[in-house]
């Protein structure tokens, strides 16, 4: 069996660098931190070598040998070839979905794909609907509400589905630990597969007639970090070998919502989703599906370059709206009609629903404040744990985030409606956030998750006990840190390296994500030439600097705060992306600050 998806191609220089600075602004406080080299085994030596033998400048070896790259695998990430793409039968079970699928299809058995309500499953359950579609198969979908259901496969839903007369389920980036759930199925006459990409538990649903999860242990397939989308993606690949279908052609047609669903998940834009998110990128930018056309439309962003932040912050919010505040449904169908006024009605339909999720998200994130500022002993406790009855449980997790970043703490958010609390989690630096929750699990109706964020049930009455319990815990498990931010800096860049030229050459290495991070790099002792707030309510800061006899103009996102603190004439270090703004057709360089380092 071959390794890789055989496409008809007819088709188709730095020390180390590690101090500590004063750089960001919080209610008027600056907040320490650290500036880090981001691989500190990489050496001059290193990156003059791999650039001599794979003939590329020196940056990009440096920024390539900083990931983890190394010099023979160069050629494959800077070509991004559908060559690159792993035959999908030689994921385990997959001759087993397959056969069993085309029967379906064969024999007119009704056939459900069970999806999940964020980005990852809406997707999944779109790619895999039109093209069983396409195939001419009985078919319908199926996603539970956030709020009454709760991730993943229940029995009541799998009663209602056995009910309609479905005789085979597909799991889409859920179903790995529904082993009750899916037995039950299998008693009452309802096949399963399962389509997932969650870390496996000890056992996994043997009851399924096939589990399609490339982080099985006993599975060898070589790439395990494929979203729930992607792993329905390679499904709907081996389906197209075991119908002798033209795979070029059917990669083509569904990457662009592989893509998406990549791009939202948050998976390692390494390997396979690389090359996914390229390739489907390239396609959004003149878009086929009216759908996904409606949607660039309403976020404003039709008209412009699209790259991995355009989808992660403009259309997953929208699609993710859907299923945060009412029924995912309805981007599910916004995504597979083929109607042109179908499709404008629903993405304005999705417009309204991200709004309304940012007012929500807004107010919780007041009330939150609010109850911080309250609270006299908030600077003793090492983690933020607030609850408050009616706050939305499918918005909570956004808000975490943001004070997470706002105060270096973790954070934990908790629903609470006639009693019953639903938290969500996030945390900071290497503190494990599961660890703590299991050692709490003495008064939790249930929990989930893994280091960096978690979810878990509670008894509303609980909550001041918990809010004790985990505190001590981090007494002893949080470090100090933990708590101080990290910049990773890729290389220390002089003025000649500020230019268009440069700028475009480290924007040729994206799709930029996890594993693959937007390079930053810091240009030292630079003098600035203007200063001053930008935007709404004056949140950003716009400045114009020289370096080695260089001007460039740098923007900050969200560093308003900074323009009172700093001075025309003033030196200073900076830590920044390199990028191409476009006006008016004109390209020029420009520098996306990250952080700033007053020069005392």
């Amino acid at each position: 069996m071959h390794k890789y998806l055989n496409f008809d191609r007819k088709n188709d220089i730095i020390s180390d660098i590690y101090f500590f600075v004063i750089v960001n602004y919080s209610g008027g406080k600056m907040i320490q931190k650290v500036w880090k080299y981001r691989n500190e085994t990489v050496n001059a030596d290193m990156v003059e070598n791999a650039a001599r033998n794979m003939n590329v400048p020196k940056l990009v070896a440096q920024l390539m040998l900083n990931r983890g790259i190394s010099a023979p695998d160069f050629k494959a990430f800077l070509s991004k070839s559908k060559q690159g793409i792993l035959n999908p039968m030689t994921m385990l079970d997959m001759d087993k979905a397959t056969d069993r699928i085309i029967d379906a299809i064969n024999n007119g058995e009704h056939i459900a794909i069970y999806g999940d309500y964020d980005v990852d499953g809406i997707t999944s359950t779109a790619l895999l609907y039109k093209f069983l579609k396409g195939l001419g198969a009985k078919l319908t979908y199926y996603i539970p509400d956030r709020k009454d259901e709760g991730y993943g496969i229940n029995i009541m839903a799998v009663n209602k589905l056995i009910k309609e007369g479905i005789k085979l389920l597909i799991t889409v980036d859920c179903g790995i630990t529904a082993i009750g759930e899916i037995e039950f199925a299998k008693l009452q006459g309802m096949d399963v597969i399962v389509t997932d990409h969650h870390t496996c538990k000890e056992r996994i649903p043997t009851a399924a007639v096939a589990v399609l999860n490339p982080k099985r242990e006993d599975d060898e397939y070589e790439f395990d970090s494929l979203a729930g989308v992607g792993v329905a993606f390679k499904l709907v690949l081996g389906l197209a070998i075991k119908l002798g279908l033209d795979t070029g052609k059917v990669f083509d047609e569904y990457v662009d919502l592989a893509a998406i669903g990549t791009i939202a998940d948050v998976v390692s834009l390494i390997s396979e989703n690389r090359i996914i998110v390229d390739r489907g990128l390239a396609v959004l930018q003149t878009p086929k599906r009216c759908g996904i056309k409606a949607l660039l439309d309403v976020a404003g962003v039709s008209d412009k370059k699209l790259n991995a932040g355009t989808v992660a912050f403009s259309l997953a919010p929208r699609i993710n709206a859907a299923g945060r505040l009412s029924t995912a449904t309805t981007a599910v169908e916004l995504l597979i009609t083929d109607d042109l006024e179908t499709a404008s009605r629903v993405a304005a339909e999705l417009d309204k629903a991200n709004k309304d999720r940012q007012e929500t998200e807004v107010d919780i994130h007041d009330e939150a404040l609010e109850m911080i500022k309250a609270d006299k002993d908030f600077n003793k406790k090492s983690i933020i744990v607030l609850g408050k009855e009616g706050w939305h449980n499918g918005v909570i997790g956004i808000v975490c985030s943001k004070l997470v970043e706002k105060y270096h703490k973790p954070c934990i958010l908790i629903s609470i409606e006639n009693g019953v609390g639903k938290g969500s989690g996030r945390s900071v630096g290497n503190f494990n956030l599961f660890d703590a929750l299991s050692a709490c699990e003495s008064l939790l109706t249930n929990f989930g998750g893994h280091a960096m964020a978690a979810g878990m049930g509670i008894d509303a009455d609980k909550i001041p006990e918990f809010d004790a319990k985990i505190n001590e815990y981090a007494k002893n498990n949080l470090k100090p840190e933990d708590r101080v931010p990290v910049v990773k800096i890729d290389s220390i860049l002089n003025g000649s390296n500020l230019n268009l030229a440069t700028s475009k050459m480290i924007l040729s290495l994206e799709p930029f994500g996890v594993g693959n991070e937007t390079p930053i790099f810091a240009v030292k002792d630079v003098e600035i030439t203007n200063v001053g707030a930008v935007g709404i309510d004056k949140k950003h800061l716009r400045m114009q600097i020289i370096k080695d006899g260089v001007i460039i103009n740098a923007i900050g996102f969200g560093l308003g705060e900074y323009a009172d603190e700093l001075r025309v004439g003033q030196m200073v270090h900076i830590a920044c992306k390199l990028d191409v703004n476009t006006y008016q057709g004109k390209e020029t360089a420009q520098l996306v600050l990250v952080d700033i380092k007053p020069i005392k």
